[in-house]
């Protein structure tokens, strides 16, 4: 019997054992280590900025940003409807209210000609999501918001290294969002971070994340603050990961070019869409069923798990989710991506016959029996 092929599947094969036997030998094991600030110096770094402030996850790390900029009751912040609920989800947290703008048909990612139609009183900012790793149109984005005075901060929790026009993500707006989650190219097991240029902000995240305490004055609080602090052991994680990081992504990019390979003469499936200007992270290899496809997408991704194949549905429209239900619900991309959208397994684990084998049962699903 064949192996199952997973989804995804975290690679710890550099220093993170040495690294994490470093903590607990020397019994840094919580918030405070070297660590923490070596990890956030790298990410820093990485990501061509100024700044890294390491956060127990992503979703912690994405509503400290919020914060730091000012969200709050009365607000509304624009966000992709094709997303992972914890965008949504961090403007809530704040009081505020998320305005759903609808996607690019051919990039998942939010379409920047939807954004001003979006646009009340009310509006303060906007969340581009580089979704799957597939990094937003960044400079209209950015000209709506400078012309309408609100901030932008990038949600990047899924793609690590992806570049717009030369420029990795993550210093692309006011502030930028990530997650080292087990399964994203950079893991800390649990962790996220918020980067920025702004040194103003990166005090304020960095007094909010550690419960407000005046870093001057030791138990002395001059603001509500949150216990978002990520852990010396997870950041010796990070720092493993990102000694091999630049390996981590150009696997990637070939695992991409296996599966452009053997999908090529498949008229039915519709391959990753990358425009000229951006560089794919693939932190998912995700395709589109075309619509001449007359099996369901939970029925073809039924018949692959029974071929022992994980996959992953595309993300449910935020529109449709019980917490964020609209009547009236003008997201027709957004539906369409949702409805045909697989995601097949992306990691460094897999070989090249993996990715046929992958291939092979994905043709198969899609014929009607």
């Amino acid at each position: 019997m064949l192996d199952r092929i997973p989804i995804a599947s975290p690679v710890l094969r550099g220093n993170e054992m040495r690294y994490v036997q470093e903590c607990i030998e020397t019994t840094w094991i919580s918030s405070q280590g070297k660590f923490i600030q070596a990890f956030e110096q790298m990410f820093a770094d990485f990501c061509g900025v100024k700044h890294a402030i390491a956060c127990n996850n992503g979703t912690t790390a994405l509503h400290l940003a919020l914060v730091g900029l000012g969200v709050g009751p009365g607000d509304e912040v624009l966000v992709p409807d094709l997303t992972y609920i914890a965008s949504a989800n961090c403007v809530r947290y704040c009081g505020a209210e998320p305005v759903f703008v609808d996607c690019d048909p051919l990039t998942f990612n939010m379409d920047p000609a939807a954004i001003e139609a979006r646009i009340t009183p009310r509006t303060k900012g906007v969340m581009p999501v580089h979704l799957f790793g597939q990094p937003c149109d960044m400079d209209p984005i950015r000209e709506i918001a400078e012309r309408r005075g609100l901030f932008v901060v990038e949600d990047a929790a899924e793609a690590h290294g992806a570049r717009y026009k030369g420029g990795r993500v993550g210093g692309l707006g006011d502030c930028a969002s990530f997650s080292f989650f087990g399964n994203k190219i950079i893991t800390t097991g649990e962790g996220g971070a918020v980067t920025t240029n702004d040194d103003a902000l990166a005090a304020r995240l960095r007094l909010l994340r550690g419960q407000g305490m005046d870093p001057e004055r030791r138990y002395w609080f001059n603001v509500v603050g949150y216990n978002y602090r990520m852990t010396n052991i997870a950041a010796a994680l990070g720092v493993a990961q990102m000694e091999r990081v630049d390996e981590a992504l150009a696997f990637r990019k070939e695992l991409a070019t296996w599966y452009d390979e053997d999908l090529a003469g498949e008229p039915l499936i519709i391959r990753p869409h990358v425009e000229p200007w951006a560089e794919h992270s693939y932190w998912m290899y995700s395709i589109m069923l075309d619509p001449a496809v007359t099996v369901s997408r939970d029925e073809v991704m039924a018949r692959m798990n029974g071929a022992g194949i994980e996959t992953r549905p595309v993300f449910h429209p935020m529109h449709v989710l019980p917490p964020y239900a609209q009547s009236a619900a003008p997201f027709p991309n957004a539906a369409s991506c949702a409805a045909r959208g697989i995601s097949l397994p992306t990691h460094e684990m897999l070989s090249r016959d993996d990715v046929t084998r992958v291939c092979a049962a994905l043709a198969d699903a899609i014929r009607p029996t």
